[in-house]
């Protein structure tokens, strides 16, 4: 016996057809090309903003650390020394750092110089994504003598 018309139309009405479909994962695709890269770079952004206010937290607790001990930590004492008393340094009353010494956003440590090579204050200096001294866009080194 055959269906009653509204069945059928109801049946045919009830999925999507495959065009439908395609022009569905079309739009999403096109969506993708033109949002991904712009949200991508707001992440690159936010990890140099990252790394700039830790450097910038560095040298308040180095400022702090030198009021007490009249000197900043050694090369050997490097960073560490604002969260665990380094041997013979009189005056010292950290830790300096709330928490343990944090890594870039990639992962690795921040370079500690002192003397540096630019000033009176220590040189702190993340070599950006690559880990490698120079480099432009995410390779850069974001470096505390200068401010951007």
């Amino acid at each position: 016996m055959p269906r009653p018309i509204s069945q059928r139309r109801r049946r045919r009405q009830a999925g999507l057809t495959l065009i439908e479909m395609l022009v569905v994962v079309t739009i999403i695709a096109v969506f993708a090309a033109v949002v991904g890269p712009r949200v991508l770079q707001r992440a690159d952004v936010a990890k140099k903003t990252a790394v700039r206010q830790q450097i910038n937290s560095f040298n308040t607790a180095l400022g702090a650390y030198k009021l007490d001990t009249s000197l900043f930590p050694s090369n050997e004492q490097g960073l560490n020394g604002l969260r665990v008393k380094p041997e013979g340094v009189n005056g010292w009353q950290g830790p300096y750092l709330p928490q343990e010494l944090p890594t870039d956003p990639w992962n690795r440590a921040y370079i500690y110089k002192y003397p540096g090579e630019h000033g009176d204050e220590p040189d702190i200096i993340s070599y950006g994504a690559d880990g490698q001294p120079g480099g432009t866009d995410m390779n850069e080194d974001i470096v505390s003598w200068k401010s951007k």
